[in-house]
Order: structure tokens, then sequence, then C-alpha cells
């Protein structure tokens, strides 16, 4: 299959690129490289065949009309998007541009390919977006996000997403494309770009840093390791039926203090301070204004359709992505000196 991805250079995206280049897909990697983008994310594909890079911003549609009519793929994996919830909440203006109107630009462009291509049926649209266009949840565990919940954002980058969603619906129906969505939860794993909670405690950790724990640390999340949101997304898009979403959960709820004081441990272990443990470090900060409580997403869909669950554990999947930044810091040491990475944003609320 010949995919098209766009974020392909980003975290997610550049974990669903690895898995199809593993895989014998072709891949069409779109990304315009903004700051959280990073072609050394699938520096090993470079120079394959089966891969090629545009960069192309999804705002300029007839840049997107000349990638299609020149990689004609059969299909299209639609990542590209701001992402942080604390920067849209200091510029909601790029979050607006590239989530709603980028995602438009996609639909479009992909709607005029597919028209032109009488209509594949094997074509697919997917569209990946979050949980966090559900809103929050109370701390009773035995409410979770489904795919029925209503929409309920809370925050410029949660609102934009929830937009996007809409837009794909709806040339779904009004035109007849065949997409597929999916909402996930929180992921984490290698190539996170450091500024997300994960990173920043483990190069913080690492540095001597305060570990910054916004309010009280009660804020409960499910955890997601970027390689089975991978391989979930890559299921979806083949066995997926048209016009309906999958949420992708990974059953890890942790708090974030949880969370934390679990890499604390792991970081102890695996690279001890001279003195003391990491958990010192820990330091509560004032909350993000409108911090949802809680995101807990209801698998039964994806696993009883679908057939899939995730592979790892939390505690696993930390364990993994610790030891991936100590054998990385080449990596992470170059990304740090972006803008706003290291630095308290969103407090403008």
């Amino acid at each position: 299959m010949k995919l098209l991805v766009t974020g392909g250079a980003g975290f997610i995206g550049s974990a669903v690129v690895r898995l199809a280049m593993e895989r014998g897909h072709q891949v069409i990697n779109v990304d315009a490289l903004t700051y959280a983008a990073c072609l050394d994310n699938v520096a090993m594909y470079a120079d394959d065949p089966n891969y090629a890079f545009e960069q192309t911003d999804i705002r300029n549609r007839a840049a997107l009309d000349v990638v299609f009519a020149k990689h004609r793929p059969d299909a299209v994996m639609h990542l590209a998007a701001e992402s942080h919830v604390d920067r849209s909440i200091d510029g909601p203006g790029d979050f607006i541009e590239t989530n709603i109107t980028g995602t438009y630009n996609m639909l479009e462009a992909a709607r005029a390919y597919w028209v032109a291509q009488n209509k594949p049926e094997s074509f697919r649209f997917h569209h990946i977006s979050t949980d966090e266009v559900f809103g929050s949840l109370p701390a009773d565990p035995s409410v979770m996000f489904s795919e029925d919940t209503p929409y309920d954002p809370r925050s410029p980058y949660s609102a934009s997403k929830a937009s996007s969603d809409h837009l794909v619906r709806a040339w779904h129906e009004t035109y007849g494309l065949p997409v597929v969505l999916t909402n996930c939860s929180n992921n984490y794993g290698p190539y996170h770009f450091p500024e997300k909670l994960i990173p920043v405690v483990i190069l913080n950790a690492l540095a001597g840093k305060p570990l910054p724990i916004y309010g009280d640390g009660s804020n409960i999340r499910d955890w997601l390791y970027v390689e089975d949101h991978a391989d979930a997304l890559m299921l979806v898009l083949e066995k997926g039926q048209p016009g309906r979403s999958y949420n992708i959960g990974g059953e890890n709820e942790r708090t974030n203090l949880e969370l934390v004081q679990t890499l604390c441990a792991i970081l102890d272990k695996k690279q001890p301070k001279a003195k003391g443990s990491y958990l010192d470090l820990i330091t509560f900060v004032a909350d993000r204004p409108g911090h949802d409580a809680r995101y807990a997403i209801d698998p039964t869909r994806i696993r009883t359709e679908l057939n899939w669950k995730p592979s790892v554990t939390v505690e696993e999947g930390l364990e993994k992505t610790v030891q991936w930044y100590l054998d990385n810091e080449a990596w992470w040491r170059s990304l740090q000196e972006r803008h706003g990475v290291g630095q308290r944003l969103g407090t403008k609320g």
C-alpha cells in the first residue's frame, strides 16, 4: 500500500512511518517541519526507495494537490497538527489554522484526488485525533470515554481537534469520502518531543532540575505507548469500517504524581543520583488553566471489532522510554534549544 502520512516527522507520525516502512508499505511523509518536527526520527529510511519526503504545509492547498498528483497514494493518514495544550493557551491562532483549516485543505485535496481516480472503494482517509475532544471525566473508574461520548472540549487545542473531527465526518456524510477516525489517549515513548510531561521529567531529572507537576498532581491520564498506538492506527486503516470512529487507549490510568514517582524510581535504578532520590526534585507548580481532571478510554469497540489491545503496561513502557532517552542524548540535546522548550507555557488563562 502507498500511504501519505502527514506530520510524519513528528512524534506519533514518525512512529507510524517507521512501522509502515517495517511492514513493507510505501510512505510519502508530508511535513512542514515546524518546531516540533525532527527528520532524525525517520532518518533510517531517508535513502529507501519506498520512502519519500515532501516539505509541505497542510495550510497550502495548492501544494497538497501537487503532492497527491505526484505520488498517487492509496490512503491518507492525517496526523499533522499543533498538539501542545499549553502552547494553544498562549497562541490559539496556530491551532485554528493548522488543525481546522489544514484539515479542511487535506479533505478537499483528498476528495479531489479520490474523485479524479473514479472514487475507488479501497481509498481511505484516516484522521487521527485525541480523547481531549470529550472533555473531562469524574474520578469514578466506571465512567470512561466511548465513541458515543458527547464532545466537550475545554482548551483551544481540544476545540480545534473537535472541529477537525466534525469536518471529517461531514465530508464522509456529504461527499461519501471513505474516512475512518481514531481518538487516542496520552502517548509516550521514544522520540517524544521534550515539551510534554514524560520527557520533561526525564530530562529535568538527569539535569538535576525541579520536576514540575501541575496543581496537586491528582489529574489522571490513560497512557498509551506510541508504538502500540502506531500498530492500532495501521489496523484501523486496514480493517476499520468507513465512517466509523475508534477510541484507542493504553488501559493504563495513572495520576500525574504517580507517573512522575514511577519515572523517578526507574531513574533511581538506571542512573542513580550521587545523593538521595530523584523524588527529591518533585515540585508542585500553579495548575494549567482549565486543566481536565481525568481522561480514560473505553476500549470495547476496537477490542471487539478489530481484536486490538495494548501490548505493554505503563511500567514496561516507561522502562523502555527512560532507557531510550539515556541512550539517545544527541537526539534530545539539539531539540532543547528550540523555541519555548524548557519554559513554562500556558499560564495566560
